[in-house]
């Protein structure tokens, strides 16, 4: 068989990137075995080289103190790596120290891809992360913070901090991520007499960390820096110690030395905690004084998930559950569908998964993506939202949108024109004493039912409001799916994806 000059050259070309990517990797291993060396050669006494690398990597550009920084540890700590980290070159230049070295995240086409990857460029067992405008006046405060963190051995302490200016810059919190849901929540953390032990903090502070540690998270140096640094180590179930003492000093506070320019980092970080939040896959910060912060899909933006395929939306795959703002928006539709029906003098019911829910949770089942309501076909013309909906679809006042389901006999509301979250409304008729309809879905809970579960309706507790449903829920729920439907909760379609019981 011949072999085409193209076909060649495409062989090449991959023998070419396996070469570069095998010697990547080794060098990357030798320079993680070397640190290690270090360190062990450090604790004999035999070892006479720096053991940290002071690393700055959160500075704006329109205004720093970078250089200042650079003089003040290079002055005291002479023998001590200083690297500014910034993701694209800095305009205006930055003006660095000699000692001190700049390192762009960003890469170029005609560099080795090390000359962008910051675990090439330290060579030290441990990285100091210092903020902009600090300036360290105590050389020995350095061995402090390692002392400390080489004292707490193989503990979940993996990071030692000390405040800049005084203690109370710097807040000490309890970080749970919970990846599954979307959300990470903060806490205030009790204070302790010789530090706080907790796994975030908030403010100014300087942060000590082992270099090997620091390069085995997978976004080592995202901006904001804390921010980033912080979820990655808690998901890990590291901790912070942060000590009252040694405090670090900084004659640049404020940082910016007009409004205009804070309101531009203030932006800037704003942007940027909104980019990180995404690239995590959080939704929802729960903040220590109990606000809110959403980084998720909202009435003017398309929902979370795409066009659902076999009953199994695609977040399942990815072993995570209905986004939080999906749910605030379904619970705000529902709310919103539920009054219009009974101030229109529609009865309705909780139907199918929507009951079940709740059954459970008093509220959404967690994993789902619509709400479904029974109503009586007989009183759609007591609702102006709906007698009209034969021809086209209607955009109420308050951006909602009623329609027709195009998929069958049926009504559906919308979260808006742009997020196409929705409540269905299911029409059945009595017929001698059993709920039918004219025409059925492949769901196997889509069937009839006697009337008698509808006489009468009893209200229930369902997400913040009180909704009603059929008056025996359990035999209701267990005609439609099944017996024991209640306690054993399954996805909607196990064939595709199946939910463990010890992940509940």
């Amino acid at each position: 068989m011949r072999i085409s000059f193209c076909q060649g050259l495409l062989t090449g070309a991959i023998i070419l990137n396996l070469l570069i990517l095998y010697y990547v990797s080794r060098a990357q291993q030798q320079m993680m075995e070397k640190r290690k060396e270090l360190g062990r050669g450090t604790r004999r006494g035999h070892s006479r080289g720096p053991r940290v690398t002071v690393l700055l990597r959160e500075f704006e550009n329109f205004e720093n103190y970078v250089g200042d920084v650079a003089n003040s540890f290079l002055r005291q700590r002479p023998e001590l790596p200083f690297l500014a980290v910034a993701d694209t070159s800095p305009y205006p230049p930055l003006v660095l120290p000699e000692g001190a070295r700049l390192l762009v995240l960003s890469p170029s086409p005609d560099q080795p891809p090390q000359a962008h990857r910051p675990e090439f460029h330290v060579q030290t067992e441990f990285v100091l992360l210092v903020p902009d405008g600090v300036e360290l006046e105590q050389p020995r405060a350095i061995e402090r913070l390692i002392r400390e963190l080489e004292g707490e051995g193989g503990g979940p302490v993996r990071l030692v901090a000390a405040p800049v200016l005084a203690r109370s810059a710097v807040q000490c919190l309890h970080l749970r991520v919970n990846l599954r849901e979307w959300t990470a929540t903060y806490s205030p953390a009790a204070s302790g007499s010789s530090g706080s032990v907790c796994t975030a903090l908030q403010g100014d502070a300087v942060v000590l960390i082992r270099t090997e540690d620091l390069f085995n998270l997978s976004v080592p140096l995202g901006r904001p820096l804390f921010s980033s640094l912080f979820i990655q180590t808690a998901l890990r179930g590291w901790k912070v110690k942060l000590l009252e003492s040694p405090c670090f000093s900084a004659n640049h506070r404020p940082l910016f030395s007009s409004a205009h320019n804070q309101w531009k980092a203030d932006t800037r970080l704003k942007e940027a905690t909104g980019k990180l939040m995404r690239s995590f896959g959080l939704k929802r910060l729960l903040l220590p004084d109990g606000k809110e912060q959403w980084y998720g899909c909202s009435k003017e933006t398309p929902r979370c998930f795409g066009t659902v395929q076999d009953d199994t939306p695609d977040y399942l795959y990815l072993d995570r559950w209905t986004p939080p703002c999906c749910l605030r928006a379904l619970r705000e539709t529902t709310k919103y569908v539920i009054n219009i029906l009974e101030s229109s003098g529609v009865r309705y019911w909780l139907e199918g998964g929507t009951l079940l829910g709740a059954v459970r949770h008093q509220d959404i089942i967690p994993w789902d993506y619509d709400v479904d309501l029974g109503i009586y076909l007989e009183d759609v013309p007591n609702c102006d939202h709906l007698k009209n909906l034969d021809s086209g679809s209607l955009v109420d006042a308050n951006g909602y949108v009623w329609e027709r389901a195009v998929e069958g006999d049926f009504y559906r509301v919308q979260y808006s024109e742009a997020n196409h979250l929705h409540v269905d409304l299911w029409p059945f008729y009595p017929r001698n004493g059993v709920m039918t309809k004219d025409t059925w879905t492949e769901h196997k809970q889509d069937v009839e039912f006697p009337e008698h579960f509808l006489q009468p309706l009893v209200p229930m507790p369902f997400a913040g409001i009180t909704a009603y449903g059929p008056n025996n829920h359990r035999a209701f729920l267990e005609l439609k799916f099944g017996e024991g439907v209640i306690e054993n909760p399954q996805y909607p379609n196990p064939s595709k994806k199946r939910l463990e019981r010890s992940k509940l």
